[in-house]
């Protein structure tokens, strides 16, 4: 994908058309129906990741991130706002990768690589204030 400077308004609506068919059907597969977004409340670091604040069908709401890392959620209890899901998400991953890497299964250990990449970069993103 070209840079976001690089990218036309177009495709950065495609990017964000694609990420959110990407969160909501990662939720449906876990019986989890979307009915609204909260668009005052997502956020978006195009062509990284989308933080989605979506509402469920049974009046829930979780934030769900997706974009080139693995795609998660969390329910909106456990952050007051996107900036906060990116940490949640972050320390979440590191854990998770801790436990993939104890529990020593070698065709686990690429992906916790991978969590542990992504954990550590969206960790710089949240501690940038000009960001949110």
């Amino acid at each position: 994908m070209s840079s976001l400077s690089q990218l036309t308004d177009e495709e950065k609506q495609q990017w964000l058309k694609d990420k959110y068919q990407v969160a909501t059907k990662f939720l449906a597969d876990k019986g989890l129906v979307t009915v609204s977004v909260s668009d005052a409340d997502s956020r978006y670091i195009i062509p990284l990741f989308s933080v989605w604040k979506l509402n469920l069908i049974d009046k829930s709401s979780v934030w769900v991130i997706a974009g080139d890392l693995p795609t998660d959620y969390i329910e909106t209890t456990a952050a007051k706002d996107a900036r906060e899901a990116v940490r949640h998400f972050s320390y979440k991953w590191q854990l998770q990768a801790d436990q993939l890497l104890q529990a020593g299964i070698a065709e686990q250990q690429e992906f916790a690589n991978i969590l542990i990449s992504r954990a550590e970069n969206l960790y710089k993103i949240f501690t940038k204030d000009e960001i949110w």
